[in-house]
């Protein structure tokens, strides 16, 4: 995204915390999931396919470079999973996030065994422990190790495909390419768990020929007893620390709590009146859900979204210092009031007061079954803001049903003009207007088409103009900013007064982009961004440095003195970009 790309690179810093830590090692361990699954499906084939595939598998991912990054991958993950077991407090009320979590915890106890008895009896004892000799192992020497195995597969993909789930929720595409990735997360494992089955029936087969026998469980590839046992203890010593592990973070956890409520209890008195009564630790959304006091949350308590933002009331100077995630997230909406805080970050240490920014809907669940709301998802959106101007003025000068008129066949105007550049008009501030692009489209897509927007609104405009020429002293002005980024769309509302609209900081941006064009004394101002999606030159349209409120940097931005220019402009590009390319100069020995 272009505004991703353009952060500053300690905003960036700032923005990683512990979950995107976790959820870059996750992706990394199920990558080389797939890479296994897919391999495990050729013994649909044959016991050679298998073979062969191995060798493809092993070759990338015991590229030195490779393995680093898996096996830190390995330790990272499962190592901040079991801080996620000592760490989170509060759970909410689907089954889904401990279900996840207890899966995630319970595979290094299954595959163990496997992983030590094949990667450390190479490495150890020059074991070549490949498809034939494990097969063996599991279907003929010890066949509850099968089941064993085809557990843990499943168990490790559930683990994975929830994990991916609660990523890309949120994101533009999952809505749309949500039954595709549901049909390969079922047909991956199947092909593999039908490909161990086929293999396992081959080497049942294979196994009561002596010189099979003798040609795939030597000492050399099955090693020796003494081997065996070492690896064995190795598997036990493991379990053992593992296993205490785990108990010692459970009893972390109760003595937390206990620790906590002899450290006191805090109140947290919500705007409605309600007050509950907490240990000192948990944060206000833990709390919320402990108590089962609606609050909304779109990711989760993931601090990925902003939904959750609280105000406090009264004195703010004695909250915790916010962590630098939960300050990424309020930098990225635009706000540094510290009264703003994050209710799945904030911890307080002391009685706290607030309200929620955001209803959590209250619809009835047969309410929801018929006019289901939508989500908010997070995706990239180009905001064009556009506000009339005069309007003050000219409502002093005409009767108020006559202002009315003339202000709704200016939004009338500008509205049918984003409708026909393949916007969509979304809110309606008195003489102003929010349209969005890219509900369908791609970022250059939503660009041009929002400058192209612009472009018509003038033309729309100036036919209004003349049509009231008579009735008005001066013509109608008016003022655009436009501008792309991330944010948040859904239904935002209350009961049966839910909107469908966006928001974050790349709307807020837009709007105070258009409010600028009174001072600068233009018709547009368009941000640097949406002019490189656009494809539009360096030198098309001016440029110009402007200080954004709530931002730390100036921003560049493109000064449009008349926006029925952007017309012309838009289409000398796609004229240009259209011309076939000139044939090459005569090629040596052509």
């Amino acid at each position: 995204m272009a505004d991703l790309s353009r952060e500053n690179p300690t905003n960036i810093i700032r923005g990683i915390g512990v979950r995107q830590v976790r959820l870059a090692c996750g992706l990394v361990l199920f990558s080389y999931l797939i890479s296994h699954f897919l391999n495990h499906a050729l013994g649909n084939i044959s016991l050679d396919a298998l073979a062969a595939g191995v060798r493809y598998h092993v070759l990338f991912w015991h590229f030195l470079p490779v393995a680093i990054v898996f096996y830190t991958a390995a330790l990272l993950h499962g190592g901040l999973g079991i801080w996620a077991l000592y760490q989170r407090r509060q759970f909410s009320r689907i089954a889904i996030e401990p279900l996840q979590l207890a899966l995630g915890l319970s595979i290094p106890v299954l595959v163990v065994a496997h992983v030590v008895g094949a990667r450390l009896g190479q490495s150890l004892f020059g074991q070549e422990k490949l498809y034939p000799q494990e097969i063996y192992s599991f279907w003929v020497a010890h066949p509850a190790k099968m089941w064993q195995m085809f557990a843990v597969l499943l168990i490790a993909w559930t683990h994975g495909c929830i994990g991916l789930h609660f990523w890309l929720r949120m994101k533009a595409f999952y809505a749309r390419t949500a039954p595709f990735l549901l049909a390969a997360a079922i047909l991956i494992p199947t092909l593999a768990l039908l490909g161990l089955y086929q293999a396992g029936r081959s080497v049942i087969a294979d196994s009561e020929n002596p010189q099979w026998r003798a040609a795939n469980l030597s000492e050399h590839q099955m090693g020796t007893k003494a081997e065996q046992d070492t690896l064995g203890d190795i598997v036990d010593d493991f379990l053992t620390f593992y296993l205490g592990l785990i108990g010692i973070v459970v009893l972390a956890r109760g003595a937390r709590v206990l620790l906590e409520r002899r450290r006191g209890m805090v109140n947290l008195s919500y705007g409605n009146g309600r007050t509950v009564r907490i240990p000192k630790g948990l944060s206000v959304l833990e709390a919320s859900l402990r108590a089962n006091v609606p609050h909304a949350s779109v990711c989760g308590g993931r601090a990925r979204c902003s939904t959750c933002r609280i105000r406090v009331i009264g004195d703010c100077s004695g909250l915790p210092e916010p962590s630098p995630r939960e300050a990424f997230v309020l930098a990225r909406v635009g706000t540094s009031d510290p009264s703003i805080r994050l209710a799945c970050q904030l911890r307080p240490t002391a009685d706290l007061s607030f309200f929620q920014l955001f209803i959590p809907s209250a619809v009835s669940a047969d309410t929801h079954a018929s006019h289901p709301a939508r989500i908010g998802e997070e995706r990239h959106l180009v905001s064009l803001f556009v506000d009339m101007r005069g309007s003050t003025r000219l409502a002093e000068k005409l009767l108020p049903f006559d202002t009315v008129f003339v202000v709704n066949r200016f939004l009338a105007a500008v509205s049918q003009a984003v409708v026909d550049c393949g916007g969509r008009p979304n809110q309606f501030i008195g003489d102003g207007m929010l349209a969005l692009f890219g509900l369908a489209a791609g970022a250059q897509t939503a660009s041009r088409q929002a400058l192209r927007a612009a472009a018509l609104i003038a033309a729309n405009i100036a036919e209004l103009n003349q049509f009231l020429s008579h009735d008005l002293k001066e013509p109608i002005r008016f003022g655009i900013g436009i501008h792309g980024g991330e944010v948040i769309v859904g239904d935002i509302g209350y009961r049966d007064h839910m909107v469908f609209t966006a928001l974050g900081d790349a709307v807020n941006v837009a709007a105070r982009l258009q409010d600028m064009t009174k001072a600068l004394r233009c018709e547009a101002l368009v941000s640097d961004e949406v002019r490189l999606s656009a494809g539009l030159s360096e030198g098309d349209l001016p440029r110009q440095e402007v200080v954004i409120r709530g931002r730390d940097e100036p921003m560049v931005v493109r000064f449009v003195a008349e926006t029925k220019l952007l017309a012309a402009l838009l289409d000398a590009e796609e004229t240009v970009a259209a011309q076939p390319l000139a044939p090459a100069a005569a090629m040596p020995g052509v």
